[in-house]
């Protein structure tokens, strides 16, 4: 099932609610995504109580200069990965003075895939400091609008269920 406009609405706007409710603010860390997250975040009214900034780092330059991603890790494990996400959402966190950021580094396609990274590939980190950081790999099917509407959904669900202490 696709995900639709309407559902990443939503989601973004229950994710918002959250954010101000519990009084947080909020920086995301978009690779393949393009600062997707960041748009549904920001379509609310009053968004920019919450929603500190939006950090579109799509080249492996981009994430160690605004992010502070490290060369060696970038060089070891490849911009897709575990570690690159969780500096991702360590220096946004930093970056941004923010609560809360999430981050997403993925193959979202039609190239760029490889065995051990195929197109549809996707890492998430999500959380509030070293301790309180959280990631996950997922894998989507689809075409590129297909994986990124996914990983954009993926990352607000991610963030709401992590405020919400689950």
């Amino acid at each position: 099932m696709a995900t639709s406009d309407q559902e990443l609405a939503q989601t973004g706007v229950r994710l918002g609610k959250l954010l101000q409710e519990q009084g947080r603010t909020i920086a995301t860390a978009e690779s393949c995504t393009g600062g997707w997250v960041a748009k549904v975040l920001t379509d609310r009214a009053g968004s920019s109580a919450y929603v500190m900034a939006g950090l579109v780092t799509y080249s492996n330059s981009a994430k160690q200069a605004l992010l502070g991603v490290a060369e060696e890790t970038l060089e070891q494990y490849g911009a897709v990965s575990e570690p690159v996400v969780r500096q991702m959402v360590a220096g946004a966190i930093r970056a941004a003075g923010v609560d809360v950021a999430v981050a997403i580094s993925g193959v979202a396609g039609p190239g760029g895939g490889t065995p051990d990274k195929p197109v549809g590939t996707v890492w998430f980190a999500w959380g509030s400091g070293p301790d309180q950081t959280r990631a996950t790999v997922r894998h989507f099917d689809g075409d590129r609008d297909d994986v990124r509407r996914q990983s954009v959904l993926f990352a607000l669900q991610a963030v709401t269920g992590f405020l919400e202490g689950e």
